[in-house]
């Protein structure tokens, strides 16, 4: 059995920022806290286990002298602050990372960090439903929209608005030990398995770009989805040529038509599979594929779940079975 004074103490900070989400703020302290608990009941642990020294600071509390190992931007619940970052927020932000700090980040949290700086040449993710703000904000950025949480060592950015959950286990596997994450989520009855931001996304299309016969066409297919449809059949619609179409589309949608196209299809069949008991093969042809090998190629690849799989996760609803004649069964 692990003794406390013989935990490495790792100083963490856990930002209390205009907006935060106050459960998240708390929250992750209370992880850390019931993760020291646990080093001290795990045996044949790392002599060096690490004892979290946690401590919560308001913006009027940051200061330069301070020296944290850990930083973490909790998610929040009014985005203005965070998109729109205090300087001395960022200088401290970039002082803490200067002297070895790991900064992390959960939701609008990554908006933060690339105010910061602290993003350049990093892979990092963020909530899915803020994926055309930080784009536009912070186009040169590389984002990993499917992923849960991306860890580049340094620099720690999670999803969702819950995703604090997910970065508190892998704080814990990280510098604990993962035995003890994996009995934290025992306790907190929370999930540690591996999981994915796609299986939680929804098709929004950007609607707000200002091209008024592009959002036409999107109305349009918004109920046509499952009509067979051509990029020539698009532009003529549009009494325009094939390649000023093409350009005009991917400039208000970020996406090419045939991709647009099957966001919106596969969008639509999730819809179906999590409100309603149809089968994947009477979906796949309600939303316009002849072929529902390709329908669920394309479902899988789009959501990172098969079409099962998104139904058991998501929906409470059994599907129709197909009765079968046993009559002439011995």
């Amino acid at each position: 059995m692990t003794k406390f004074t013989d935990c490495t103490p790792l100083n963490v900070a856990i930002l209390a920022l205009p907006g935060s989400l106050t459960s998240a703020v708390y929250g992750l302290e209370e992880m850390l806290l019931m993760a020291n608990t646990l080093v001290l009941k795990e045996e044949h642990l790392p002599l060096s286990a690490t004892r979290f020294v946690v401590t919560r600071l308001s913006l009027a509390e940051i200061s330069l002298d301070d020296t944290y190992q850990l930083v973490i931007i909790p998610p929040s619940i009014e985005t203005d602050f965070y998109f729109n970052v205090a300087p001395e927020l960022r200088i401290w932000l970039q002082r803490q990372h200067a002297q070895g700090a790991i900064v992390c980040s959960a939701c609008a949290g990554a908006f933060v960090l690339a105010a910061s700086g602290l993003l350049d040449g990093c892979k990092v993710t963020t909530h899915w439903g803020l994926v055309d703000a930080f784009q536009t904000q912070y186009p040169q950025l590389e984002l990993d929209i499917d992923k849960i949480m991306v860890n580049e060592g340094d620099i720690i950015t999670a999803a969702g608005m819950m995703s604090w959950l997910d970065l508190g286990l892998e704080l814990v596997a990280q510098f604990c030990h993962v035995k003890v994450m994996r009995q934290l989520g025992k306790h907190l009855v929370i999930d540690t398995g591996n999981r994915e931001q796609r299986y939680y996304q929804q098709f929004l299309p950007r609607r707000d770009h200002g091209d008024q016969a592009i959002l036409g066409l999107q109305n349009r297919l918004q109920t046509g989805y499952a009509q067979p449809i051509s990029i020539a059949a698009l532009a003529q619609q549009l009494c325009m040529g094939e390649r000023t179409f093409l350009r005009r589309f991917v400039k208000a949608t970020g996406l090419k038509p045939n991709e647009y196209l099957q966001k919106l299809r596969i969008q639509k069949a999730c819809d179906l599979l999590e409100n309603g008991s149809l089968s994947f093969e009477t979906i796949a042809h309600q939303v316009g594929y002849e072929d529902v090998s390709a329908c669920r190629k394309a479902f899988t690849r789009i959501t990172g779940l098969s079409p099962s799989a998104f139904r058991q996760r998501f929906s409470s609803i059994s599907p129709v079975l197909i009765p079968v004649d046993d009559s002439s069964i011995n």
